[in-house]
């Protein structure tokens, strides 16, 4: 039996810009569309830059004790996906791949634009933009690690976020191959976990 080989849509091209030596408390544009940056960078200040650069939609990782200081701004004027995830090596993220990648794809296929974000911008956001690019493109984490750290230099996911990503074909199977009876006892939790996605009003 022939293995069938799938095909993936050209990597675009890392532009050397004046974007990409701009401090790491802004947001850079790792894709066409997809921004990656710290809480900084969706502050309520920041609203002016956020509109000049179209953004539609945000991704907000944090975690439940940072949510007070960490946590939507716009509601009424760009969507929401707010995840509680801790910085931790032990944190699963491979369960928030699914949502995420759909998030984006559907900001991205009906003309928005997304910005991910944590706290710094350096770990969980980054990770969560690895897998992105990994899943799209079919990508090596190493390489699609090297493609995002060419746009924002600081990125430095934690050891435990790279053992997941590095770890693809596990993880990959992890979301295709879960029995029916697991995925009805983690509905109610997988629905807590997405949290909301505030909508515009």
């Amino acid at each position: 039996m022939e293995d069938v080989k799938l095909e993936f849509p050209s990597l675009p091209q890392c532009k050397d810009d004046a974007e990409v030596r701009l401090p790491r408390c802004h947001a850079q544009e790792i894709l066409p569309g997809l921004f990656l940056g710290p809480y900084s960078s969706a502050m309520r200040s920041k609203l002016p830059i956020l509109q000049k650069h179209g953004i539609t939609h945000i991704i907000c990782i944090r975690q439940n004790i940072e949510a007070n200081f960490i946590k939507p701004n716009f509601q009424q004027l760009f969507r929401y996906l707010v995840l509680d995830i801790a910085d931790n090596p032990v944190e699963n993220i491979i369960r928030f791949f699914p949502m995420t990648k759909e998030f984006i794809d559907g900001s991205l296929q009906n003309g928005g634009k997304v910005l991910v974000h944590g706290n710094a911008g350096i770990s969980r956001s980054a990770a969560f933009v690895i897998a992105y690019i990994m899943e799209t493109f079919g990508m090596k984490y190493r390489d699609a690690f090297a493609y995002v750290q060419e746009r924002r230099f600081c990125i430095n996911p934690n050891a435990g976020f790279v053992h997941q990503l590095q770890s693809k074909r596990d993880w990959r199977w992890w979301l295709k191959c879960r029995a029916p009876s697991h995925q009805k006892k983690t509905k109610n939790k997988n629905k807590r976990d997405r949290e909301k996605i505030l909508s515009n009003a």
